[in-house]
């Protein structure tokens, strides 16, 4: 009985201390945690939404159809290349670069014809697609800079 009391209180004692410290470390880890676009944006589930609807408009939109004829019939490996690339492109999981590698995206892009006419389709449908992902009026406009930036970068035919 004695032993039983002394075996119950250094358990006891050892189950404080591994509280204590998993404390110390769940809070280590929630203050090194990255802020990034993807994160604020609500990881994987934000950027799911966000491909998904780009997808939906440049599929139903007839202004966006000479983007859409550069497509494959079955967008569904379009789908989850541009969900891989996003996901490491706006801070989170690096999909696309453990997959395939550097993205190299204008390599990638040059058996398309990539012109002002086709980039500005896919911003238009990218636009649209942003407005539908909850984030800050500040955050959109970020990244709609930087992929306005980007899509600009892929064109590879004049005119």
């Amino acid at each position: 009985m004695f032993y039983e009391k002394i075996i119950r209180a250094i358990l006891q004692e050892f189950s404080c201390i591994e509280n204590y410290f998993k404390q110390i470390i769940d809070k280590e880890m929630t203050e090194t945690q990255q802020v990034t676009p993807y994160s604020v944006m609500g990881g994987d589930a934000a950027i799911l939404r966000l491909v998904e609807r780009f997808y939906f408009y440049m599929d139903t939109l007839p202004e966006a159809k000479e983007l859409r004829a550069i497509h494959q019939s079955d967008l569904a490996s379009a789908k989850e290349k541009l969900f891989k690339f996003l996901s490491g492109w706006l801070g989170g999981p690096d999909l696309f670069v453990q997959e395939y590698g550097h993205p190299r995206l204008k390599q990638r892009h040059f058996p398309f014809v990539v012109n002002q006419q086709v980039r500005d389709q896919w911003m238009h449908c990218m636009n649209k697609a942003l407005y539908e992902v909850a984030m800050s009026d500040e955050l959109r406009k970020n990244i709609h800079e930087a992929l306005d930036n980007l899509a600009t970068h892929m064109i590879n035919v004049e005119g």
